[in-house]
């Protein structure tokens, strides 16, 4: 591929944003492409996709660079991916022998896989001998999956539509409502996607709003919806009949639900700010299926989000840990006696998952409840990191007797 002096400063400029000013990688790329309309559809794949490859494995590149300036960096991750580097002078002080020699002798399997030392520590205590193929898998680059949106359209339909425009995607099974693209590709400019005939999300988290096994005329309480994208998958399964109930403390993000749940012809959707302890109180046992999609480190999809593991401390996590745990020992009353729970994050780590759960039924708050099914979705392929566990309310004896 030949290199261009102007989109390798394109990447440059993304990466100071992202690391000496600490934004998300994701706008700043998005700002960076429309900063220069002249820019193709191949420059634009290129700085995105080399930004994003740049910072997951930046640690690593870091090392092996002879100094921090950007053209060192670059060429040396242009090398560590096998490439040529053209005779430019900005990469005179680069020696292909010297980097590839510097890479034979590293043994730190932290350094290898371009982590933090302090998450090589913490994953190896918490995972052991599952961490380094975990790790090792979520340095993969991401692919792109679609969710379906069933309100409108089929998987084979939506497949068939992206298809006569040159956007091929395949069936993944277990996955019903999803496509996996067979390239990268911007889809949000299709047709389709204003149409609101899909989504863009991660196939294991696909399996969250199923996991609730909901069903049309329910009343659903989605807790931590964010920008509502599990809400919207709930609303579809359950045909668009019955009460999906959005809630987030942060109002903006609702707005952002209202738009998607626009788009997506759903009319069940009703978001609801939390404005503290009340908001939880006036809905109490009012809900047959509750979502606690819970705050969490977002290891689980480093894949999407590599900058995640820069801007995360050991401190970090267990300040988020306190939070699940404060979610779990509230939120859990909104749900009728008899009702479902499902507590799910995007973190490997057993101390957000299976060990807050436990915590959780040792506890006044969880007295009421068992543990139906407990699922760790692995990072491969088309999946990311997810834990979900499903758990229901037991109702009283006599009446839990009755209907049994």
């Amino acid at each position: 591929m030949k290199l261009h002096n102007n989109t390798i400063r394109g990447v440059h400029t993304a990466l100071e944003a992202i690391f000496e000013q600490g934004q998300y990688a994701d706008k700043v790329i998005e700002r960076t492409l429309k900063s220069n309309p002249k820019w193709g559809a191949k420059d634009r794949s290129f700085i995105a996709e080399t930004t994003y490859e740049m910072v997951r494995w930046w640690r690593l590149v870091n090392f092996l660079s002879p100094s921090k300036d950007p053209w060192d960096l670059f060429g040396t991750y242009w090398l560590m991916q096998g490439n040529e580097l053209p005779s430019w002078d900005e990469f005179a002080r680069l020696q292909p022998e010297k980097i590839k020699s510097k890479y034979d002798s590293i043994t730190d399997p932290g350094l290898l896989e371009s982590i933090p030392a302090w998450l090589q520590t913490l994953g190896s205590q918490e995972l052991g001998e599952k961490w380094e193929a975990e790790i090792h898998a979520l340095n993969e680059e991401a692919e792109v999956v679609l969710r379906v949106n069933t309100l409108k359209t089929t998987r084979e339909r939506l497949k068939n539509l992206l298809e006569a425009d040159g956007i091929r995607s395949y069936l993944v099974k277990g996955y019903p409502d999803a496509l996996v693209l067979e390239e990268r590709q911007n889809v949000f400019r299709h047709p389709s996607f204003k149409e609101g005939l899909f989504e863009v999300q991660d196939a294991s988290s696909q399996l969250v709003a199923a996991a609730l096994q909901v069903a049309p005329g329910m009343r659903v309480i989605d807790a931590c919806a964010g920008a509502g994208g599990k809400s919207l998958h709930l609303a579809a399964l359950m045909g668009n009949k019955g009460k999906v109930i959005s809630m987030d403390v942060e109002e903006w993000k609702l707005q952002q639900a209202k738009l998607r749940a626009r788009r997506n012809g759903v009319s069940i959707f009703e978001p609801k700010i939390i404005e503290g302890s009340k908001t939880i109180k006036r809905l109490k046992e009012s809900a047959d299926r509750l979502l606690l999609d819970v705050p969490c480190s977002g290891l689980g999809v480093l894949r999407r989000n590599p900058d995640t593991k820069w801007k995360l401390s050991a401190e970090s996590i267990a300040k988020v840990q306190v939070t699940q745990q404060e979610i779990l020992q509230s939120y859990p009353s909104m749900l009728k006696k008899g009702g479902q729970l499902v507590y799910a994050t995007c973190s490997v780590l057993p101390s957000e998952n299976e060990e807050q759960i436990k915590k959780f039924l040792a506890s006044e708050a969880g007295k009421d409840f068992e543990l139906i099914e407990d699922r760790w979705e692995i990072a491969k392929e088309y999946f990311f990191g997810w834990f979900i566990i499903d758990l229901m309310s037991i109702m009283p004896f006599e009446l839990f007797m009755t209907i049994g």
